[in-house]
């Protein structure tokens, strides 16, 4: 059974910094490309940021790029998306996910974490 469990979130001020994580179990991680996707309320669920299996490529949405930086240590089975300058707009559950290809597209992705809250406050 896959499980992957987000934690980090929480609630800071505009310009602040959070590092959510994103742990792994059940499936074979470092054959996974794994993705960050976030949903705020009344919104579709949007791509972040993606990462590929050995985590020498990245992509992100025009919206973070400069802001959030994804990274992966497959010996533990985790991902992690540090979010730096923080903005109201970032407002989200942040959901992790693996995903067969790096596309930043729900459709495309293969599991679903349960999602963790990060509230930036002006």
């Amino acid at each position: 059974q896959v499980e992957m469990v987000e934690s980090g979130g929480g609630s800071v001020q505009a310009g602040g910094s959070l590092r959510l994580s994103c742990t792994a179990s059940g499936l074979t991680f470092d054959g996974y490309r794994m993705a960050w996707f976030r949903q705020a309320p009344g919104k579709e669920r949007e791509g972040v940021s993606c990462i590929n299996a050995g985590g020498n490529g990245h992509y992100y949405a025009d919206s973070v790029k400069g802001r959030f930086a994804i990274s992966r240590d497959n010996a533990k089975n985790t991902m992690y998306l540090q979010l730096d300058s923080l903005k109201p707009e970032d407002t989200a559950i942040y959901y992790c996910a693996a995903t067969s290809g790096c596309t930043l597209m729900p459709k495309d992705v293969n599991y679903w974490g349960q999602g963790t809250q990060v509230t930036v406050s002006s």
